[in-house]
């Protein structure tokens, strides 16, 4: 099965082959409207990182598919094992896109806790050294920056900002999903879109 079907406003569930984490429901859209001919990037991938990280691709015809992908650990496991299998998730969802030529992630300044920081560091530095590796080109975007370009306040909450990616027809399962589609809206709409 296909992650990047080219089927327009249709909703399946997508299964990873790969033990140690679940892809959520993905919510897939052609906003044709936002889409600009011309620009510089053919697949981005957007991510709200975390333990349950919110993921949207778009692909090369447009097409966009979401979902939620979970990195938690279980009693067995080190410390380390989530990031080595969040890697090992990039480079399979990299492989069943067909490459990405963008990678835009929320930008996190403020965290909760010292634990939470800590963790957004390791996603993070995960993240930014597997683009490097491959060659793909990978942007940061301030949490206020979405939230103002998708729910109209830099300052919105979790609810304002699913229900502004569900007015534009999508349909996220949660806010980590909600805010990987803002931040891929906002990249194909403020940065070129893909070609």
């Amino acid at each position: 099965m296909s992650v990047l079907p080219a089927q327009p406003r249709h909703s399946e569930n997508v299964v990873s082959a790969t033990p140690g984490y679940a892809i959520g429901t993905a919510a897939i859209a052609n906003p044709a409207a936002a889409l600009s001919l011309g620009s510089a990037y053919d697949v981005i991938l957007a991510l709200d990182l975390g333990a349950t990280t919110g993921w949207a691709v778009c692909s090369i015809d447009g097409a966009i598919t979401s979902g939620t992908a979970e990195f938690r650990l279980d009693r067995w496991q080190s410390g380390g094992m989530r990031f080595l299998r969040f890697k090992r998730w990039l480079t399979e969802i990299k492989n069943l896109a067909g490459g990405f030529d963008l990678v835009v992630y929320e930008q996190v300044r403020n965290h909760a806790g010292i634990d939470s920081g800590h963790a957004y560091g390791g996603w993070l530095a995960i993240l930014t050294a597997w683009c490097e590796h491959h060659g793909i080109a990978y942007q940061g975007v301030p949490v206020g920056t979405i939230k103002r370009f998708i729910a109209g306040k830099g300052n919105a909450d979790k609810a304002a900002v699913i229900a502004a990616v569900r007015k534009r027809g999508f349909h996220p399962a949660d806010d980590n999903e909600a805010d990987a589609l803002a931040i891929l809206l906002w990249a194909i709409e403020t940065q070129g879109g893909v070609r």
